[in-house]
């Protein structure tokens, strides 16, 4: 079994979100950050890593992914803000 997260990248606090899946967060965040993938989050220059879980199971986490996707934007910022009430960068906090 390989560890995996879900992640929620933000614009800003309450801008634009988007919602991941890796099973290596550090690297998966430095893409994001250096706009090494285009896409979604290089196009609305989301890159600021307000929210992430752990899984044990990789199809756990990917099935966590698509249910939070289908969320109300509402219950995503609730969930950001219960853990990160200020939306700091995280990302700082899994480099070490």
């Amino acid at each position: 079994m390989k560890t995996a997260f879900v992640y929620i990248l933000a614009s800003k606090k309450n801008g634009t979100l988007y919602t991941g899946v890796t099973s290596d967060l550090v690297k998966r965040v430095a893409n994001h950050k250096m706009r090494e993938t285009e896409g979604f989050s290089s196009k609305y220059e989301v890159y600021i890593l307000v929210y992430y879980e752990c899984h044990d199971d990789l199809r756990e986490a990917i099935m966590r992914e698509k249910r939070i996707k289908r969320w109300r934007r509402s219950w995503k910022l609730e969930l950001i803000e219960k853990s990160n009430p200020n939306w700091r960068d995280l990302y700082d906090d899994i480099v070490g």
